[in-house]
């Protein structure tokens, strides 16, 4: 016994088979998109992550600067 595929829009089931070529079309983006979106989502969170470990390294960094700069001046 095959399964049915379906998708819901708006609380409404559709069979997958009964959708003409232009609604399956737009049914493939709207998934490519939504997946796209996720990826997205996460390469920014990882984007978000690194810049802050550099933005705490930068800042590590410039005050070893200056603690060698005042040690040196002393």
């Amino acid at each position: 016994m095959e399964k049915t595929k379906t998708i819901t829009i708006n609380n409404e089931e559709y069979e997958l088979s009964d959708l003409d070529e232009q609604t399956l079309y737009y049914v493939n983006q709207v998934r490519d998109l939504k997946s796209r979106i996720a990826q997205s989502r996460f390469v920014l969170d990882q984007l978000i992550a690194a810049e802050d470990t550099f933005g705490k390294a930068l800042v590590s960094s410039l005050n070893t600067d200056n603690k060698e700069k005042d040690n040196n001046a002393s």
